[in-house]
């Protein structure tokens, strides 16, 4: 043993960490537990590396300090740190410069590259690489604006370009970012937060390292923010260290959504985990409840990869070149350069291994990247609700060998607790704190309440508006990705017309105004208006003329009397023959069946056809009729049917109001001479809505929007949340797709049938007998 341990060489690398931060204490924990491991199992190494341990103190220029007095004066062939990615930038250059390895198990932020500098190896995952699967999250729940929340140094600005990329690949906007002071006070955070309150977005994605996320999701607390209608999702920064939170800390984060990268249970990995909690205590006896995580495993993984270089490099000229160096010196001019550095890098490139975080695998610099857990935070902790992978996007179980093709469904998810502690998630947009609900005006009329209906609870000093357009106008508002809230106005100002209501629109009094309300090129001035989803047009209704019969004795009528004396006779004789064979014989007989059956079929048809086609004829058929004989006309009131009908002609005299189907109805019973009406012309819908029951007397003789009007727009709605309030209403129901899919969903189609068409038309039995 003596012999093996005098053949060995040492190899001095230098370890730089925050060592009274927890990261710090656990990751040189690790560090020197991975040595020990590698060293106890691979005895047959000719090399032994030797830590040079440095304390950063929290401080970009202590990492610097300290990484340039272990080149100078320590010669150390790798730098194992430092803990944070603003300690790394600069540690990076003189690392490059002496050709020294820096490899970092915590240094996260996308601004350090390989490209940067070869020299720097980045143990642990690019925050970059976790954006993808935060985007498919945000596009399984159709969010379409989302506000990320990072620190205003390099850790999180270096995350936000690839976010932001990743987010504009799936058609969400990202319109305003929340920057959070490295040094920022619990009044500066409040001061956001009640900013972020006053926007439309309610969708957050928050980049911090611990410490400030941990004050941000208590103030967001503290302020409502945690309610229902708000989402939350963090990066692994926050996730990956859940158990070093308090628990108060975890209570206001209730709800949140994270992701992380996934590390297999393995029992090598439980095995480990119980040998460090012992140790980290006996080293540690003040820190109560130590847990480990993943920037743990990583500095375990990171420090075995280096010694498996170091083996593999050789031991050759392990000197630095052209080194003039003073004790305790820290020029830059004195710099030397390691020998060693080109054949450990390139080693270190290209090693490949079983680690405790899973595969181990360095291309460029950059540890590759494994699946994402999703998790929810919920009780103490995270809860695993599904996964993220490259190949197979959100899944619920990671199957290697699936074969199945990206998906970035919320079924692949397993149930969320949203905060608020809801299981309906939000979504992700909402009239802001300081703005208003939108007010949709609506007409107030007495008939044809099937499209719009006004009724007043004065016991409750409430209004409730329902009616086929309200109904669809609700349905269209349900699609859109997120939460608009409106109030119904009524507009009963007396003597009112639909012309005053739209223009009510333009004036400002109305967001919106939703009902029985015809494109017209009038209106259109003021006014944008929605794709319409009734039929349009103006039909003329008339009473009709009846041929069917109506007799109790129409059965007589599909034969003539002769043929009726010919079959009494036929009978009478076929009677006689019967019985005057059968009191002999008794045999069995029948007629030709040819004779019966086409006598049977050609007298069910005709009757058939006597009870049930109706023979209609309209009792006029041109409107120059009616205005050469002077016939009384009707329309509804308050349409602008009136001025088509004087523009034909028709005399102001001859022009009768109707208000609702049955006013038109009496109307049609007066007849024209008695001071009723001989036609009526109205629009399609109200038109179908009096025929659903009056369909007996009167018939339509020639159609073809009910839309809902809002403000002009000059430019149509953006991609995600609307730009003022009308143009949440816009959004809904101007786009053809949504309205289709409205159509195909059936929504429309149950609202025509259950609304508009309720009357059955019964005919009664007195009929038979006029």
């Amino acid at each position: 043993m003596a012999t093996a341990q005098n053949s060995t060489s040492p190899v001095n690398v230098g370890v730089v960490l925050d060592m009274d931060t927890w990261l710090g204490k656990m990751g040189l924990s690790c560090i020197t537990m991975a040595l020990s491991d590698f060293y106890a199992s691979h005895s047959n190494y000719k090399t032994r590396l030797v830590l040079n341990t440095r304390d950063s103190k929290r401080d970009v220029v202590g990492a610097a300090a300290a990484a340039l007095d272990l080149i100078k004066n320590v010669q150390v062939r790798a730098i194992l740190g430092p803990s944070s990615s603003m300690q790394a930038d600069f540690m990076i250059d003189l690392g490059d410069k002496a050709q020294v390895p820096i490899i970092s198990f915590s240094a996260t932020s996308p601004f350090l590259s390989w490209i940067q500098s070869p020299y720097f190896i980045r143990a642990t995952q690019n925050d970059s690489s976790q954006v993808k699967a935060i985007s498919a999250i945000v596009q399984a729940f159709g969010w379409r604006e989302v506000v990320p929340i990072y620190a205003g140094n390099e850790f999180g600005q270096g995350i936000i370009p690839f976010l932001t990329d990743a987010l504009t690949n799936i058609d969400v906007r990202v319109p305003y970012r929340s920057i959070i002071p490295s040094s920022a006070t619990d009044d500066q955070i409040l001061a956001e937060l009640y900013n972020l309150m006053t926007m439309q977005t309610r969708i957050f994605i928050v980049h911090l390292w611990s410490t400030l996320g941990s004050r941000l999701f208590a103030k967001a607390k503290e302020v409502g923010m945690m309610d229902q209608g708000y989402i939350w999702i963090i990066t692994d920064s926050l996730t990956d260290i859940f158990n070093e939170l308090d628990p108060s800390v975890i209570d206001s984060m209730q709800g949140v959504i994270g992701v992380k990268p996934y590390i297999p249970q393995t029992k090598r990995r439980a095995d480990f985990t119980i040998r460090w909690k012992k140790k980290f205590q006996r080293d540690n006896p003040n820190v109560l409840n130590a847990e480990l995580n993943v920037f743990g495993l990583w500095a375990y993984d990171a420090a075995t990869a280096l010694a498996i270089s170091v083996e593999k490099a050789g031991t050759s000229d392990l000197g630095f070149q052209n080194s003039n160096v003073s004790k305790n010196s820290t020029d830059l001019e004195t710099f030397g350069v390691s020998q060693t550095g080109p054949d450990l890098l390139e080693t270190l490139n290209s090693i490949t291994f079983k680690g405790l975080s899973g595969d181990f695998r360095i291309v460029n610099g950059q540890l590759q990247p494994s699946a994402y857990q999703i998790v929810n935070v919920l009780g103490n902790g995270g809860r695993g609700i599904g996964f993220w992978t490259e190949e197979h996007g959100i899944v619920k179980r990671l199957n290697l060998t699936d074969t199945s093709t990206y998906s970035t469904s919320k079924t692949n998810l397993k149930s969320i607790i949203w905060p608020g502690d809801t299981t309906s998630p939000s979504k992700g947009w909402e009239i802001p704190t300081n703005g208003k609900r939108l007010r949709i005006g609506v007409p107030v009329k007495d008939g044809f309440s099937e499209f719009v209906m006004v009724t007043r609870d004065p016991s409750m000093n409430a209004t409730k508006v329902t009616g086929y357009c309200i109904d669809a106008f609700d349905a269209a508002m349900k699609l859109l990705p997120y939460a608009v809230p409106y109030d119904y106005i009524p507009f009963d100002k007396t003597g009112a017309t639909y012309n005053d209501l739209v223009y009510q629109v333009y004036l400002g009094n109305f967001d919106a105004a939703v009902g029985d309300i015809t494109i017209r090129a009038n209106r259109s001035i003021y006014a944008d208006f929605t794709l319409p989803y009734t039929e349009s047009g103006v039909l003329m209704v008339v009473p009709v003329k009846d041929n069917k019969e109506k007799n109790v004795w129409v059965f007589l009528r599909p034969l003539t009397w002769e043929l009726w004396v010919t079959s009494f006779c036929s009978f009478v004789f076929i009677g006689f023959v019967v019985w005057f064979l059968e009191h002999r014989i008794n045999e069995d007989f029948r007629g030709p069946p040819s004779h019966e059956v086409g006598l049977i079929f050609c007298y069910t048809a005709s009757l058939a056809s006597m009870l049930t086609v109706q023979k209609l004829q309209p009792v006029i058929t041109d409107v120059n009729e009616l205005l050469k004989n002077k016939d009384n006309v009707g329309y509804l009131e308050g349409s602008f049917v009136l001025g088509i009908l004087k523009q034909l002609n028709f005399d102001e005299t001859n022009l009768k109001v109707f208000n609702s189907p049955d006013e038109l109805d009496e109307l049609f019973i007066k007849g024209s001479k008695n001071g009723g009406i001989a036609a009526a012309f109205d629009e399609i819908p109200y038109i179908k809505v009096f025929l659903a029951r009056y369909c007996s007397n009167t018939a339509p003789t020639a159609p073809s929007s009910i839309p809902f009007a809002q403000p002009l727009s000059p430019e149509p709605p953006r991609s995600g949340g609307p730009s003022s309030v009308p143009a949440a209403v816009a959004d809904a129901v101007s786009t053809k797709d949504r309205f289709v899919h409205v159509s195909c969903r059936g929504t429309v189609e149950a609202f025509r049938s259950s609304t508009l068409v309720r009357a059955t038309v019964k005919v009664p039995l007195l009929t038979f007998f006029e």
